[in-house]
């Protein structure tokens, strides 16, 4: 293999408009074929990039020896079938998430692979999002203590999907499309064996997949996580259609919105630690109950969150060093595989509305 990698792109759709020109961009890379099933989509790469390779069959694509390695950016229920054929045909794997259906498609995946000889990874690019960056360096550093929950969330207002998202035979749903993205952040995040799923999965506007769901992980480093989303939950507030987080710990709170994001670490000025009762709050109640009220002024102090530099082009600077030994893959199959059974267990509990015993 020469040190400048030569990939394709199967499924021309957003999200592989996206690799391309990210291909395209790396001194590490070229994008040198383009399959799709849209005679309309394969011209509008011949417009874009007129010396870039077509192919309507992704058989003919993986045939040209000239190929190094593929990203597979079909619909998700195409993803086993052309993993297994790119594994058969000698090629280096990039999968877009959900890198299959079950967790039994994705070990027979593995095993071709393994079987070829080829690196397979999964495109979990959302590992490199600022706003879990933030609150990942607020976990690892304990910036508010020891902390017993984590809240992430992702509201929208219109109920939409796109394309093939709006169909059960395609694997689309949202579990399928952010899912494995905020329980991969969870995931990646808490090193802890995950004792428990509980989740509430719905079709709140669309018939035929999920729209909205509900998950509660808990750890047994007692950490709980919650991760909520809705593409019909509705607000008015500023920049409620975007990412949310909430970190409680010991030691304070942390709250970051936003993709880009805003937020603040809050704490007391005094460290509240095993508080005795105060007999006269009665009288100096500051809210409408003892406990729950306006805080006393000074009380409360915040400070800037991290600010970490990072961004999705990451996962592919991290990809071609490991793809020459630098560095290691950051997704890893076992991973990819740990999500996908966490999203197996989220359907077994909603639909039995219970409770689901994990690791």
């Amino acid at each position: 293999m020469s040190m400048k990698f030569k990939y394709a792109v199967i499924g021309y759709g957003f999200i592989g408009r996206r690799h391309v020109d990210t291909l395209k961009s790396f001194e590490d890379s070229d994008c040198i074929a383009v399959c799709d099933i849209s005679p309309k989509r394969l011209q509008e790469v011949k417009n874009l990039y007129p010396d870039m390779e077509i192919y309507d069959n992704a058989d003919d694509l993986l045939a040209n020896t000239e190929i190094d390695g593929v990203i597979i950016s079909a619909n998700n229920n195409q993803h086993k079938e052309l993993v297994i054929k790119a594994a058969r045909a000698g090629k280096h794997i990039i999968c877009e998430k959900p890198a299959a259906m079950t967790v039994s498609e994705l070990d027979e995946m593995t095993e071709e692979a393994e079987k070829a000889g080829v690196t397979f990874t999964v495109h979990q690019q959302r590992r490199y999002d600022k706003d879990f960056r933030c609150v990942k360096e607020c976990y690892d550093k304990k910036l508010v203590g020891d902390i017993y929950t984590i809240q992430s969330s992702l509201y929208g207002y219109n109920g939409n999907m796109h394309d093939w998202h709006i169909y059960k035979s395609e694997g689309g749903g949202m579990l399928y499309d952010w899912g494995v993205h905020l329980i991969d952040q969870i995931l990646y995040m808490v090193d802890s064996r995950l004792v428990s799923v509980f989740a509430d999965v719905r079709n709140v506007i669309n018939r035929e997949v999920d729209d909205y769901f509900k998950i509660l992980l808990r750890f047994e480093n007692r950490v709980t996580a919650e991760i909520e989303l809705g593409t019909y939950f509705l607000s008015d507030r500023k920049d409620w259609f975007e990412r949310h987080w909430y970190v409680g710990g010991n030691k304070g709170s942390m709250y970051a919105d936003k993709f880009d994001p805003s937020g603040k670490v809050v704490r007391t000025t005094r460290l509240l630690e095993n508080v005795a009762g105060d007999q006269d709050k009665s009288a100096k109640s500051y809210g409408p109950t003892r406990s729950f009220g306006v805080p006393e002024p000074g009380l409360i102090v915040t400070e800037d969150i991290p600010h970490v530099d990072c961004g999705q082009a990451d996962f592919f600077k991290n990809y071609f060093k490991a793809m020459k030994g630098e560095e290691e893959f950051l997704v890893k199959i076992p991973e990819v595989r740990r999500v996908l059974a966490v999203m197996e267990a989220c359907r077994r509990s909603a639909e039995t509305m219970k409770s689901v015993d994990f690791e």
